[in-house]
Formats: C-alpha cells, sequence, structure tokens
C-alpha cells in the first residue's frame, strides 16, 4: 500500500451518530455477581460495559426483535447503520450482509456467530453457504465493526454478527408465542426453563421449539399438469435444550450443553423476472421454476466450561461441533430442443431477452426446450475448540484486562452434485425426464484446518483507555476432486497454506460519565477459498479501518446516541464471482477499494425524560456510504458482475443512502410501534451500467440497478392479563413493489403487504 492511501484515509474520516443499547443475559442473577465470566461469550455484555468496547457496536435486544414480530435478520438490522443487506427471498432465509463495504455475498465476509461459535457451516472453506441462524427465537443480536473485531475470526475486514439464543433462565420461565398471517402464515415459539438449587450446585435446563411455516406471497404460473401454484413458501422446524450445572465449590465455575437441530425446506428459486413482467406483476414466477426446492437439515451442539478461580481471572473452553447439509434442486440454465429453442442460454441471458425473446418464452412455458435442473446437494462439517481467559491486574497508574484465546478449528465441504433434464414441449408440458447419475456434475471435497490466536488488552488510566491487539491465523487448506473418476481419470489433489497476521489499537477519553470519544485503527484479513487459493494463487484479502467517534448516554437514559466517521481501504479484496450456475462460483481477486462514510444512530424517550407515566420512544439509524473502485477490475468474465469495472466506479450492491426511523407508544395495558426504512438504489455490477447488459454487451438481467424504496411496518399490542398479551400488525404497510435485487437471475421484489395476529403468553 503506498503511503498517500493511508494519508487520504485519516483525512476523510468525518463523524456520526449511533444508539448502543447492551443488556447481558443473566446478568441479574446476585449469586454470579462479581463474576464476569460468562460474558465472555456475549460481545457487549452489560449496559455499563458499553464504554469499554474498542469500536462501534451495537445491541438489539428481545424488544427490537418481537415488537414488530420479525424473523427476517435483513429487517431487524436496519436498525444499526453501517450495515447492507441485499434481500433475496422476502424472508431472510438467505441473507447477504455486508459490513462497511465488504462483499454482500451470502454474508460470506462477516463473522457469524451464535453465542460465541462460529455459526458458518463452513467458514473457512465455504463461507458463503445457505445458512443463517432463525432471527425469530432470538434473545439478541450484537454486532461489532471496526476496531472491535481482533477478538472474532476468520474475517476481520468487515465486522462481526453474533446471534444470543434463549439464555438458561434463572428463574422459572415459560414462554409462548402463536401467531397466524397472511400467506396461510402460521409461527411458534415456545421454551420453558428454569434453575434448580440442590446439594449438589445448581442445575439449569431449557427447552425450547421455533415452528414458523408458509405458502409464500408469490404465485407459479399454471402448466399442464402442474397446479400447485400458491406453493412458493417454506417451513421451518427447530427444538433446542441447554443445561447447566454450577457445582457447589470454592470457585465459581460452570457446565453448559447446548444442541439445537433445524429442519427447512423452501419451495425457493433462483430465477427471477424479466423486468417488464416485473413491473406488472412482481410476485409471478415462470413455470419453469415449479420443481425448485431445498432441503437443509442442521445439527449444532456444543459443550462449554466457565471458571473464575480468583476476583481477577476468568476462563471460558468450548468445544463445539456442527453439521449442515442441503439439497438445492434448482433451474440451472435452459437447453436448446429440436424444433423449438436454437441455443442453450443461462437464464439471466434469457431474462433479458435474447435470442429474440425465446428465453423468455421458454421459461414461461411458451416454447419447447430442456430445462436443465441441477441438485445442489452438499454437506458440510465443523468442529473445533476455542478458550478465552481474561486477567485483570494493575501496573502503576494502569488497569489492565488482558484477553487472550486460542481457537483450533477444522470445517470442510463436500459437493456431490447431479443434473437432469426436463423436456419441455410448446405448451408447457413436461414430456420426458433424463436423470443424471448421481456426482456427475461436481464431486469435490475442501477442507481447512486452521489455529488462530488473539491478545489484546484492555488499559484504563484515569479518563483515557487504550485497547491494542492482535490476531494471528494460520491455515492448511485442502482441496480433492474426484470428477475425473467419472472418466477413467485419477482425482486430483491440492494443498495450499497461508498464515494471517492482523490486529489494531483503540484510545478513547471519557469526557464525562456520559460522554465519551474513542477513535481506532484495524488491520484487517479475510481467507480465500480452498479452491481459490490452491488452483488461482489468491491471497488474502486485507485492509485498514479507520474510525472516529463519539458516544453519548444520558444519567436517565432517556437519550442515547453514537456518532462515527469510518474509512476502510481494502487491498486485493475478495468477491465471490457469481452465484447460480454463472461465473466460476469462486472466490476472484476485486482489487483496491475505499469505503468511507458517516453513521448516525439514535434514540430518545420523552417519557422517561419528561416523568411520564407512559414511554414514547424515537429511534433513528442513518448510514452515508461511499464504496469506490480504486483500479480499473481485475476480471473480464463477462459471467461475473465484478467484471470490466472501471475506477471510481462504485461497488455493486452498496447503497449511498440508508435511513431507518421510527416511534413507539408504550402503556400500562396496550401499545403500539411505526418504523419506516429508506434504503438508495445501487448498482448491481462493477461496471456500473443502467441496462441489462453485460462488459461485453450480452443481454444479462443481473446487470443495471436496484429499485430505491421505502418500507413502512406497523404493530400494535394489547395486555389482556398480566401474563397474556394480543398481538398484531402490518409489514409493508404501503404496499411498496421495489426490485430488491438482481442476483442470483433477475429482478426480484421484496416481500408483499403481510399481515399477522397472535396471542404471546409469559408466565
Amino acid at each position: 500500500m503506498s503511503a498517500c492511501r493511508p494519508c487520504r484515509g485519516l483525512a476523510a474520516l468525518g463523524v456520526s451518530l449511533g444508539l448502543i443499547h447492551a443488556t447481558a443475559a443473566g446478568a441479574e442473577d446476585p449469586a454470579r455477581e462479581g463474576h464476569t465470566v460468562l460474558q465472555q461469550v456475549d460481545i457487549i455484555g452489560d449496559p455499563s460495559e458499553i464504554y469499554t468496547i474498542p469500536g462501534s457496536a451495537h445491541y438489539l435486544d428481545e424488544k427490537a426483535i418481537r415488537e414488530f414480530s420479525y424473523d427476517d435478520i435483513d429487517r431487524v438490522l436496519r436498525r444499526v447503520p453501517g450495515v447492507y443487506v441485499r434481500e433475496e427471498d422476502g424472508y431472510g432465509l438467505f441473507p447477504n450482509i455486508s459490513l462497511r463495504g465488504v462483499d454482500t455475498t451470502r454474508s460470506a465476509k462477516v463473522t457469524l456467530m451464535e453465542d460465541g461459535v462460529l455459526a458458518a457451516p463452513a467458514p473457512y472453506a465455504a463461507p458463503a453457504a445457505y445458512y443463517s441462524p432463525t432471527t425469530g427465537r432470538m434473545h439478541a443480536i450484537e454486532v461489532l465493526k471496526g476496531t472491535s473485531q481482533v477478538r472474532y475470526g476468520p474475517h476481520t475486514t468487515g465486522g462481526a454478527i453474533n446471534y444470543l439464543a434463549t439464555p438458561i433462565p434463572y428463574e422459572r420461565d415459560t414462554y409462548l408465542r402463536g401467531q397466524y398471517g397472511a400467506d396461510d402464515e402460521y409461527r411458534t415459539h415456545a421454551y420453558h426453563g428454569d434453575t434448580i438449587e440442590t446439594a449438589a450446585g445448581r442445575f439449569g435446563y431449557l427447552f425450547e421449539a421455533f415452528l414458523r411455516g408458509t405458502d409464500g406471497f408469490k404465485t407459479i404460473d399454471p402448466a399442464p399438469g402442474f397446479s400447485d401454484t400458491d406453493e412458493t413458501g417454506f417451513h421451518t422446524i427447530e427444538p433446542m435444550v441447554r443445561l447447566a450445572w454450577e457445582p457447589t465449590s470454592a470457585i465459581y465455575q460452570r457446565l453448559e450443553f447446548k444442541y439445537g437441530y433445524t429442519d427447512k425446506e423452501a419451495d425457493e428459486t433462483y430465477l427471477g423476472l424479466s423486468t417488464e413482467d416485473f413491473r406488472r406483476d412482481p410476485f409471478r414466477r415462470y413455470s419453469a421454476s415449479r420443481f425448485d426446492h431445498i432441503d437443509t437439515e442442521q445439527h449444532r451442539t456444543y459443550l462449554r466450561h466457565f471458571i473464575s478461580p480468583t476476583a481477577d481471572f476468568d476462563l471460558v473452553t468450548t468445544a463445539y461441533y456442527n453439521k449442515f447439509a442441503r439439497n438445492w434442486y434448482k433451474l440451472n440454465d435452459i437447453r436448446a430442443t429440436a424444433g423449438g429453442l436454437g441455443t442453450n442460454l443461462s437464464l439471466s441471458s434469457a431474462l433479458a431477452g435474447a435470442e429474440g425473446g425465446d428465453g423468455l418464452a421458454c421459461l414461461r412455458g411458451e416454447l419447447a426446450c430442456n430445462l436443465r435442473v441441477r441438485a445442489n446437494d452438499r454437506s458440510y462439517y465443523a468442529w473445533g475448540i476455542q478458550s478465552e481467559g481474561t486477567l485483570r491486574f494493575v501496573t502503576g497508574q494502569l488497569d489492565h484486562a488482558l484477553n487472550v484465546g486460542l481457537r483450533y478449528h477444522t470445517d470442510e465441504e463436500d459437493r456431490f452434485q447431479n443434473d437432469d433434464i426436463y423436456s419441455q414441449a410448446a405448451n408447457g408440458a413436461i414430456t420426458d425426464v433424463a436423470r443424471g447419475a448421481p456426482g456427475a456434475q461436481d464431486n469435490r471435497e475442501s477442507e481447512v484446518r486452521a489455529v488462530a490466536l488473539f491478545v489484546e488488552d484492555r488499559i484504563e488510566w484515569g479518563q483515557w483507555w487504550m485497547t491494542p491487539g492482535f490476531r494471528y491465523e494460520t491455515l492448511e487448506l485442502e482441496q480433492r476432486d474426484y470428477r475425473p473418476l467419472a472418466t477413467g481419470g485419477a482425482a486430483v489433489y491440492g494443498e495450499e497454506s497461508l498464515d494471517m497476521l492482523g490486529g489494531g489499537a483503540a484510545v478513547g477519553y471519557n469526557i464525562t460519565g456520559e460522554w465519551q470519544v474513542f477513535g481506532g485503527v484495524n488491520f484487517g484479513f479475510s481467507p480465500p477459498s480452498p479452491g481459490a487459493a490452491i488452483n488461482d494463487g489468491l491471497k488474502e484479502e486485507t485492509s485498514v479501518g479507520y474510525e472516529l467517534g463519539t458516544r453519548y448516554a444520558s444519567g436517565n437514559r432517556a437519550l442515547a446516541a453514537e456518532a462515527v466517521g469510518f474509512l476502510t481501504q481494502f487491498e486485493d479484496l475478495i468477491v465471490v464471482s457469481n452465484i447460480g450456475g454463472t461465473g466460476s462460483g469462486e472466490d476472484e481477486n476485486f482489487g483496491e477499494v475505499d469505503a468511507y462514510g458517516v453513521e448516525l444512530s439514535g434514540q430518545l424517550d420523552l417519557g422517561a425524560a419528561n416523568g411520564w407515566s407512559f414511554s414514547n420512544l424515537y429511534w433513528l439509524a442513518f448510514t452515508y456510504t461511499i464504496a469506490e473502485q480504486q483500479n480499473g477490475a481485475q476480471s473480464t468474465d463477462p459471467e461475473s458482475i465484478f467484471s470490466f469495472g472501471a475506477e471510481g466506479n462504485k461497488v455493486p450492491y452498496i447503497p449511498e443512502y440508508q435511513l431507518t426511523i421510527g416511534s413507539s407508544l408504550t402503556f400500562a395495558r396496550w401499545g403500539a410501534a411505526v418504523t419506516a426504512s429508506f434504503v438508495d438504489e445501487t448498482y448491481t455490477s462493477a461496471s456500473n451500467v443502467e441496462t441489462e447488459v453485460d462488459g461485453l454487451g450480452n443481454p444479462d438481467a443481473r446487470f443495471g440497478t436496484t429499485d430505491a424504496y421505502t418500507v413502512v411496518d406497523l404493530s400494535a399490542n394489547y395486555e389482556l392479563t398480566k401474563a397474556a398479551t394480543l398481538l398484531a400488525g402490518v409489514h409493508n404497510l404501503l404496499e411498496e413493489e421495489y426490485i430488491a435485487s438482481r442476483q442470483p437471475h433477475g429482478p426480484r421484489p421484496g416481500i408483499d403487504r403481510t399481515w399477522y395476529v397472535g396471542v404471546e403468553i409469559d408466565l
């Protein structure tokens, strides 16, 4: 990196405003007073700890999730500035999350965790997988950006998101939430837990179940032999159990076991619409997508040991195992046939009118063609052990909280895919199906073994504090390709190793008990996939991130705000070339990118400020971002949306402006809330074209722009008894219709206006 780039970065830093709100699960338990060991699985901790966070951080509690009955991480994260989400399915089943300018694809560049454990099915070997923790069952969600990331890898260029599942209660708690809504949607969330005092110590338990299903908000065109036109939804079943034991001993210890299971199936597709058809009916699906269906199954478990042998030392050790399997059987492309479609076409080119509209006619079921449907059958495994210790000590006038963490991790992706060919007649009827042999399309494995170490020291003297730290990871990457075996060849093996070093430091000053200023620099990294490292020689993405901000929280908590200006300068930005049968689907080097901007957020409770008997809360989250290429795109692959970009062009799917505002009234027996989110239009390719053509001028519906849009959500509740509350709400109240994305294949809508009614019981 040249010396001028950091200079330009420091000069570009601005100031912004943002809310931090934090509560620690179980922190109210008096038996644990003085023991901070349990907070180490949370990023933020309790409200008093927010001023010790070295960078920008946000905490979304149960109310932020439940108030509008959200089960869509895209909607929940609208209340956090500096977070960009590319909607895909309308329900948040397959989120695409970016923090401060990294590639949005499948949230691959964000470290996702659940209760402090890596949550992606294979966070090293294949982070861009079809899994995200279910938002609707969560207790809280924590978001870290900037200089707060040293502890959380392997992706430290953007940030980290930690989902906090329902904790074991320290008093008996029974909860039930049931609701019904538009598109025959049902949802049930129930749990029961308690902690019991015995002579051998305290035993805690929690049993939880989350179920959700819907017929979907889209309609598939009918075709001969096909009439299930409304089946475009999904169904989810998620049980979970947590057990804990705190033995009666001279030192504080706790053993905790957690097991969760997810079974999800969805009639989802990669296929979008032509722009003309979208403007007529954005919730239509072509008959060619009627075979598309995904089945997923996940097992996740950990065994965790907490110990606090002295008041100044805590240690948390976690052994974990995750297994995830999925098969997305979906339309991949269309093939020529005698007397019909004259040439093979990708779905995106067909949607953009290639071959005089013949491809689009095929998708509509109006032309003879062959539909190639791919069984994207993959399995993922991840296991490891991690340990984090905190030592508090004093040197002279300096107070230290030294954190050291070590993790060994292994994960693997296994692909075993095949193609089926459906012969379609001119009237859309299927006349024949040719089944492909399992593994014939793809049969390979990728594996990564990683050791990670971080050291971070929180140093305080007077009103000043500083948090220097570093993170080191060493990776062994391996790929095994068994495809040549099908033609009599030999399997191909490849290996590569990678060492990554990053870190940073933050400095802050507590002006008063309410005001704080802080700033810092973070040197981040993000590893490439095994295939990209072994076959293409890609090295890790690196970045230098700067931030400068201020926090304020009034003594009565009526007003809270944070202001942050940020700049992240990426070197060798890694992007996923494409998803859904176009491009290689592998990582590629995009080059240098600068992402800088302003983050504003805050909340004001007029009720608390004025001593009213009710709460009148207002909140705001605003983000201004410029994410620009600093060099011409290195790719000239017309299949990649990251090809043919020029210096100064904007990074795809990073909006310049985002704004979320909201207000709520909460009285003794009833309450209501409204929130509105505006998202600016974005370019959908690095070439920054507004028409549906790739870098070579070929028709392609993935190229162009998204729509700017504003979505309004409304909720209300009425307390029948101390234990039972009636719920109701509307999402997308104004029935906004907009192109949310052009990935994977062509224009895709946000969800239609939906409503729900329900009841919540908490005993």
